[in-house]
C-alpha cells in the first residue's frame, strides 16, 4: 500500500476523504490493516507529504488515530491533546493542513472511557489542567440541562459525545479560513466516536457542502 501522492489528495473530495477512513476503522476492527512497507512508505514521504486529513483526536494511548483508520506514514495529519479540545495552536495546524497541504477533511474524534471528561464531569482542579478542562465544561453544562436521569458512567458518555459536536462547531465558527473552505466545498468536518471497548468509530455528525466548481458544471449541464 503506498502513500497518498499530491495526484492523489488533490483528486478526492471531502466525501471520499472520510469514506477511506471508514473503510480503514473496518479494516482495523476485522483485523485485515493492510501489510504496509513502512521503511518504502519513508522513502515515498522523505520529499514531502499530501495527507489527506486531519484528525483531532485525544492524547489517551488507546487512540492513535493512524492505528485506528489504517493508515500510513503521510496520509493524515494527527493533532492530539487530552479531550480533543481546541485551542488557537490547533486551529493554526488546522489551517496549514487544509490550506498549505490540501488536506480535505477535518476530523474531531472523542473516545469512550474519555478521562479527560471524566475529570471535567468531575470539576477537577488541578495546574494547567485546570484550563484544559474548562475547555469540556460547556458540553457538561448541556448535558447537565438535556439528561437529569443519566447514571454517572452513561453521564460521562453523553458529555464526551457533545463535546465533540461542540468542537466541531467551533472549527467553523473560530477559524474564518477554515470557514472559508468549508463554504467553497473544498472541506468536510465530521465527528466521531471512538470505542476503546470494540475498535469501532461511530460518525456522530458529517458537514459537507458541494463545491463552487461542481455547482457551477451542474448549472452549465
Amino acid at each position: 500500500m503506498r502513500t497518498h501522492t499530491k495526484t492523489t489528495q488533490q483528486s478526492l473530495t471531502p466525501t471520499e476523504a472520510l469514506e477511506i477512513l471508514k473503510a480503514g476503522n473496518q479494516r482495523f476492527i476485522s483485523n485485515l490493516s493492510y501489510n504496509r512497507n513502512l521503511l518504502q512508505q519513508v522513502n515515498d514521504t522523505s520529499d514531502g507529504q499530501f495527507p489527506f486529513a486531519v484528525v483531532l483526536s485525544c492524547i489517551d494511548s488507546r487512540t492513535s488515530a493512524e492505528l485506528i483508520f489504517d493508515q500510513g506514514l503521510g496520509d493524515i495529519f494527527s493533532v492530539r491533546i487530552a479531550g480533543n479540545v481546541l485551542n488557537d495552536d490547533i486551529l493554526g495546524s488546522m489551517e496549514f493542513a487544509c490550506n498549505v497541504a490540501g488536506s480535505k477533511l477535518v476530523v474531531v474524534l472523542g473516545h469512550s472511557r474519555c478521562g479527560a471528561v471524566k475529570g471535567a464531569c468531575a470539576n477537577v482542579k488541578m495546574g494547567h489542567l485546570t484550563g484544559l478542562l474548562d475547555k469540556i465544561q460547556p458540553s457538561v453544562n448541556n448535558i447537565t440541562m438535556r439528561q437529569t436521569k443519566l447514571d454517572e458512567a452513561a453521564f460521562v458518555e453523553e458529555v464526551a459525545s457533545e463535546n465533540v459536536r461542540l468542537q466541531m462547531k467551533e472549527v467553523l465558527e473560530r477559524s474564518p479560513i477554515l470557514r472559508g473552505l468549508y463554504e467553497e466545498g473544498k472541506i468536510g468536518v465530521v465527528g466521531a466516536m471512538y470505542s476503546v471497548e470494540t475498535g469501532e468509530v461511530a460518525f456522530l455528525s458529517e458537514m459537507f457542502k458541494q463545491s463552487v466548481v461542481a455547482k457551477e458544471m451542474e448549472m452549465l449541464a
